[in-house]
């Protein structure tokens, strides 16, 4: 694995760009759809490069608080003005398939491509790009894509030492238990048979 690690921290920027044509080769090439698709592709990108570096659960755990801090947003303002998408209805702010893309794009510059500037500036145009989409099809204003790209990046780049290894020890400790109930599933079932 480090072979590979080295290879893209020299050659990331084939990888983001790989990343970039991609998701507009599979999309309708329409703003919105490669939106859409970059705001997976990006995330499920930075969740493979933490897995190769062995982060992949403290990028886990991060994902889930932003995605919680992401809702409860956007449920938590309800029909205040800041929440109002410019094309009608509420749940705007923060912009959603920013925020998964700026979450993404900071992992893959984080675990992919460290110490490669410009493979990582593109990961942040990449997400930049989403962000773009958002405002473009009238889903988001400026500010709810500028407070979605925060609360992704930040999710991913804060120092949250405390919390990484609190979810570190539920995630390892729920598969202790789903391992013990495995078995006496299974030693019940032998002993019955």
């Amino acid at each position: 694995m480090g072979a590979v690690m080295a290879w893209l921290k020299n050659r990331g920027l084939v990888l983001v760009l790989a990343l970039i044509v991609g998701s507009i080769a599979i999309s309708d090439r329409s703003a919105s759809g490669v939106g859409d698709t970059l705001q997976v592709v990006l995330p499920l990108t930075g969740l493979g490069c933490a897995i190769a570096t062995g982060q992949g659960v403290r990028y886990t755990g991060r994902y889930l608080v932003v995605s919680l801090a992401l809702q409860s947003s956007k449920r938590g303002l309800g029909e205040a003005e800041i929440n109002a998408r410019p094309n009608g209805g509420y749940h705007g702010m923060p912009s959603g398939h920013t925020t998964a893309a700026s979450f993404g794009a900071a992992g893959i510059a984080q675990h992919c491509v460290a110490g490669n500037a410009p493979a990582q500036v593109m990961a942040g145009m990449a997400a930049g790009l989403v962000g773009g989409t958002r405002i473009e099809v009238g889903a988001h204003n400026v500010w709810q894509v500028l407070a979605g790209a925060i609360l992704g990046w930040g999710g991913q780049v804060v120092a949250f030492a405390a919390f990484d290894a609190w979810f570190r020890r539920v995630w390892f400790g729920a598969g202790r238990g789903i391992l013990r109930a495995a078995r006496w599933l299974r030693d019940g079932v032998s002993r019955l048979g």
